[in-house]
């Protein structure tokens, strides 16, 4: 029974269990972007793998961008799906992502732009651009 309160503590107060990644993203746990959503917070969505040459280059763009506009962290939270660990989880199939490499923006019921395998600064950069804009 403790062990179900401190859970149901936890959910209630935002404090699911999440390792925060060296990038400046949170490692998804099942729940974790529903509760930020659910908390009126803009979402950033990173489906990647470690081995994803593709996903290197978005992370180093992602990154990049994050560190010259500091707003961007202020706006919205980042999360990273690993693909190996949740690509045939409800949080990949539900929203119908097709690989790796796929980035998203959400906010509240709503996902607000997406990117499938892209790289470019200019369109990574919008994809951003639209939660910043959403997050403030």
């Amino acid at each position: 029974m403790f062990i179900g309160l401190m859970a149901t503590s936890a959910l209630g107060t935002g404090l699911l269990p999440a390792t925060a990644l060296a990038n400046g993203l949170v490692d998804y746990k099942p729940g974790l972007i529903e509760q930020h959503l659910a908390a009126g917070k803009t979402v950033f969505v990173d489906y990647a793998a470690s081995w994803c040459s593709t996903c290197a280059r978005q992370e180093r763009v992602i990154s990049a961008l994050r560190a010259a506009n500091p707003d961007y962290d202020q706006a919205m939270v980042f999360v990273r799906v690993d693909w190996d660990d949740y690509s045939n989880h409800e949080v990949a199939v539900s929203r119908r992502i097709p690989r790796r490499s796929t980035l998203l923006v959400l906010k509240g019921d709503k996902e607000l732009g997406r990117i499938v395998a892209g790289t470019s600064e200019e369109q990574i950069k919008s994809l951003l651009d639209t939660g910043l804009q959403a997050g403030t």
